[in-house]
């Protein structure tokens, strides 16, 4: 009977990307929201403000992750470049070298010969990547899927401030955004925490205290605006 076990870390990838992207987008536009609403401003231009920091967001967000993740995967195929002339030019000495690590991690010098030349004739390019270099099928840089998780993730977490600023104006919409975006945020900080097998309630308390503290200094900045103008 076959076993296959499902590890965490398999998902830290997406997760992260995705994570990042949601918290963001609920943070500042929330925050975006609240400020503008500090400052007096009319309804329909505090859901202007909304709507661009939305669209300018999910932007910044996808192109900085494209960059970092693009970097992330040059360096790799770099290396991994530089690894494959390594075995083209002295595959013996790469051999050997493989072979040294395996002992480094308890296996006898023979045995260690031995699962270094089997791994070697079946990929040599993919042991070195994976036990020299340290480079993960399941963790590779893929700035691509990086860039549209993170712009998809930052616009449904913005949209969620955003539908309860167009859907109560008036007074009440710095107190409902508020209270409502911080639940979102308690909510994902759970959800992420769960799903990477942290504790549920270190995970909310984490994303929801930097939400309150981010809204409550943007309030302040846009009523101190406001009060100015």
């Amino acid at each position: 009977m076959s076993h296959h076990e499902i590890h965490r870390s398999h998902r830290i990838g997406w997760l992260r990307a995705a994570v990042l992207g949601a918290n963001d987008g609920i943070v500042s536009t929330a925050s975006l929201i609240i400020g503008v609403a500090a400052a007096d401003t009319a309804h329909e231009g505090i859901l202007l403000a909304g709507i661009a920091g939305l669209v300018a967001g999910a932007m910044s967000m996808a192109a900085g992750e494209y960059v970092s993740v693009s970097s992330q995967s040059d360096t790799e195929n770099a290396d991994l470049a530089l690894e494959q002339r390594s075995l083209n030019e002295d595959a013996e000495f790469e051999k050997r070298e493989l072979a040294s690590i395996y002992e480094e991690r308890g296996l006898d010098s023979h045995l260690a010969a031995q699962v270094a030349e089997q791994l070697m004739a079946h990929d040599a390019l993919g042991a070195h990547a994976r036990d020299e270099l340290g480079i993960l099928e399941n963790v590779r840089a893929r700035p691509v899927q990086a860039a549209l998780s993170s712009a998809g993730t930052f616009t449904l977490g913005a949209a969620l401030p955003l539908a309860a600023a167009w859907l109560v104006p008036g007074d009440q919409l710095i107190p409902v955004v508020a209270v409502l975006s911080l639940l979102f945020l308690a909510s994902l900080g759970g959800l992420a925490a769960r799903a990477g097998g942290a504790p549920m309630t270190t995970g909310a308390i984490r994303v929801t205290f930097w939400g309150a503290l981010a809204m409550g200094i943007t309030a302040a900045v846009g009523q101190l605006f406001g009060v100015v103008a």
